[in-house]
This record gives structure tokens, C-alpha cells and sequence, in this order.
């Protein structure tokens, strides 16, 4: 059971491995109508741990969106490298993967899940901030991804949040997420 004050019982985040990250995006929009997808593409993991073994290069796009509450995130992965990506989606197929806890206290939650004999598929950085994918898929279907709090990462959340809630449905459905 989680203590008080320990981050995990809201996940934010609900992810999906694509083919196509843009492509992905459109076709949520069409489909549900969620939107708009702000893209990141081709963001690099120079230095990462898989499974323990230190890992360079992890190349992929991601398509992100507010819907209500949940974010909604599309990962495209570009190269062959391993990662918690293909662990549960092959390449070349696509579906769900992930549901993500932004942690205010990252340590308490990755310990949380280390004590229930779960490990990282995927320990990183972006930037400053730490993210982890713990492999939870064989007890609950899918992995449960650890992202630190930190103030950039809200700023970004919140410009994805932002864009939803005053979007008309129609104009700019697939956006650069960062400005040019």
C-alpha cells in the first residue's frame, strides 16, 4: 500500500506505442476528437540504462494531448535500440504501453515499486529530471512510468493543457511543441 504523501495514485499520463507519431495524431483527432497533439520529434537519449546495462541513442517522436484530466502521449520509436518500447509492442505494431505518475517525490515512488520486486526497464534523463519505466506489465498489462516533478516539465504540461482547453477542434490539430 502507498504511505501518506507518496505519489502513484493519480495517474496523469495514458501512452501508446505508434508507427507514426504525426500520422497517430491525426487519426485521434479524427477518431475522438481530442487534440490538438503538440510533436516533439526525434528526442535523443544520448546516455540511458535498460535493464541495468548502460545504453546510447534511444531516437524517438512523441504526440502529446489533453484530454480532461489525462494527457494523452503517441511514441514513435525511430531506431532498433532496446528499450521499454518494444519490451511490450514489436516493432511495426502499435497499442497501449504505458500510464505515467508525475512524482513529487520521485524516490519515494521509485522505491515504492522496487520493494514489490519490480524493476526499471528504463532508467533516464531528460535534462534535469529523472523518469523511469517500471515493467508492471505481466501483473497489471502494461508499465507504469515515474517522471520527476520539475518546473520546466510543468510549464510544458501545462502549455499542453492550455491548447486544449482553447482549441476549436479544427485549426492546427498537430502542432510543433516547442516554438520554432
Amino acid at each position: 500500500m502507498f504511505a501518506p504523501g507518496i505519489p502513484g495514485k493519480h495517474f496523469m499520463q495514458a501512452a501508446f506505442i505508434v508507427d507514426d507519431a504525426e500520422a497517430a495524431a491525426r487519426r485521434w483527432v479524427q477518431t475522438t476528437g481530442i487534440g490538438p497533439f503538440l510533436l516533439v520529434p526525434h528526442i535523443e537519449l544520448v546516455e540511458y540504462s535498460y535493464r541495468g546495462e548502460r545504453r546510447a541513442g534511444l531516437d524517438f517522436s512523441v504526440a502529446l494531448a489533453q484530454s480532461g484530466g489525462v494527457q494523452i502521449e503517441l511514441i514513435q520509436q525511430h531506431c532498433d535500440s532496446p528499450s521499454a518500447y518494444r519490451d511490450t509492442i514489436a516493432k511495426g505494431t502499435q497499442g497501449f504501453h504505458h500510464l505515467a505518475i508525475y512524482c513529487e517525490d520521485y524516490d519515494a515512488a521509485y522505491e515504492h515499486y522496487r520493494r514489490q520486486g519490480f524493476a526499471a526497464s528504463v532508467d533516464g534523463m531528460f535534462g534535469p529530471l529523472r523518469f523511469s519505466y517500471i515493467d508492471t506489465s505481466a501483473v497489471i498489462g502494461c508499465m507504469v512510468e515515474l517522471v520527476e516533478e520539475h518546473q520546466s516539465q510543468t510549464e510544458f504540461f501545462q502549455r499542453i493543457a492550455a491548447a486544449a482547453a482553447g482549441w476549436d477542434g479544427v485549426t492546427d490539430p498537430v502542432r510543433p511543441g516547442f516554438p520554432s
